[in-house]
């Protein structure tokens, strides 16, 4: 079993698009998927409850079925930052909580797991706790989307000292171009692959609508295998 926390440089970075696009790959090569979006805000109301866009994307990429609550344990309907949406909820997230919910997922025992965050590796839960206290909590290796557009290097390389720093693997990053206007676009990428400590495992270019059998398409599959030990061979 391989299970890995999905983080992204910032909000919009395509963290949804990517995760969607490795479990796609993986499930397409014959292995068993699944994914759990512990938390996330900006949900719709429906007949059968609050529903999340990128839940429902992640949903459709498990080889295993998952009901939509074991997915996406905590919903709320504004869009706004997760700790906020839970505080007007009258719901109090802590690391330990979201921990709890996701490890029945991981102990099914998928070849291939995929744990998403919300935002960026420092948003908050509450007060004294941030989203990465889980990835922390559960132990997983880091794979960092990096949204590649103007400012995109910074926000990696301190994003990638931060998961460093908490002593957890930062197992592999994949550049997901959020800005095709990007000025040097190429020279950006270039300069994250020297500086960032951990192999790229793709070049996503931007594409709209961002379909999962598309973006697959520009995984590295020599660099998934390598660094995440995926038997992608088939």
């Amino acid at each position: 079993m391989s299970a890995f926390f999905v983080t992204g440089t910032d909000t919009d970075a395509g963290k949804t698009s990517i995760a969607c696009a490795l479990l796609h790959k993986a499930r397409h090569a014959g292995l068993t998927t699944a994914a759990v979006k512990p938390v996330a805000s900006g949900c719709t109301r429906t007949a059968a409850g609050l529903r999340n866009a990128d839940a429902l994307a992640l949903q459709a990429e498990c080889s295993l079925a998952l009901p939509y609550a074991r997915l996406n344990p905590f919903a709320f309907a504004p869009a706004i930052a997760p700790h906020l949406a839970a505080e007007e909820a009258g719901v109090r997230l802590d690391s330990a909580g979201l921990a709890a919910a996701v490890r029945p997922v991981l102990a099914l025992g998928a070849d291939f797991t995929l744990v998403e965050g919300a935002g960026g590796w420092r948003v908050p839960l509450n007060a004294d706790e941030d989203l990465s206290d889980l990835a922390i909590a559960l132990g997983l290796p880091v794979i960092l989307v990096v949204g590649v557009r103007l400012g995109c290097i910074n926000h990696a390389l301190l994003s990638a000292e931060a998961i460093l720093a908490d002593d957890l693997q930062l197992a592999g990053w994949v550049a997901n171009v959020s800005d095709p206007d990007t000025a040097r676009l190429e020279r950006n990428i270039e300069t994250l692959v020297a500086r960032l400590p951990a192999p790229c495992l793709g070049r996503v270019p931007w594409s709209q609508p961002p379909a999962p059998a598309t973006l697959a398409g520009h995984l590295d599959r020599a660099a998934l295998t390598q660094a995440l030990s995926l038997k992608l061979e088939a």
